[in-house]
């Protein structure tokens, strides 16, 4: 279930607010100008590859694209019991910035985004049918979890992908993770 958890950098880690109302995910999402949308899950085979998935959400994608100039799309999966996983959660656990904006939707499975401005931190934890549009320079940080399941659509404006630029703020190592 799609949960925002809002929490107050002084009262860490305390949580202020939190709720799994869509339209008020969205409002609360507003303040860090976040894109969040909810889609139909498509019906795919476990074993759907990236061309099928793709296709699959093809309108919704070519939308995206016109919209904000994204340029490639792909996708991501992580299956559960996927060996070496590690090293991915370690890479965007640490609070990052990016020069494009960070898009995701998710196909199936849950992660967590977090998002930090004001004082407070906001954790998104995305399931199957949840878009976010993090914009360029925002900070935040990903947890896929300790055991990753998850099957994302990503949109690029540059086809090399995101280049994080990591802020050196501990801050995520004070946030609950994303079990």
């Amino acid at each position: 279930m799609t949960t925002l958890t809002i929490y107050r950098e002084a009262d860490l880690p305390r949580a202020r607010h939190e709720t799994t109302d869509s339209d008020e995910i969205a409002h609360e999402l507003k303040s860090f100008a976040v894109r969040f949308e909810r889609w139909p899950v498509a019906n795919l085979n476990d074993d759907a590859g990236q061309d099928a998935i793709l296709a699959a959400y093809g309108d919704e994608v070519a939308r995206l694209k016109r919209e904000g100039g994204y340029q490639a799309a792909d996708v991501v999966r992580l299956k559960k019991g996927t060996p070496d996983t590690a090293p991915m959660r370690a890479k965007f656990l640490a609070e990052h910035t990016h020069a494009e904006d960070e898009v995701r939707f998710f196909v199936e499975g849950a992660g967590a985004f977090y998002l930090r401005g004001d004082g407070e931190v906001f954790k998104l934890v995305c399931t199957a049918g949840d878009l976010i549009s993090v914009p360029a320079n925002q900070r935040h940080w990903f947890d896929m979890g300790p055991d990753p399941e998850f099957c994302a659509i990503r949109l690029f404006t540059n086809p090399e992908g995101w280049v994080p630029n990591f802020t050196g703020d501990d801050i995520a190592t004070r946030v609950p993770l994303y079990e």
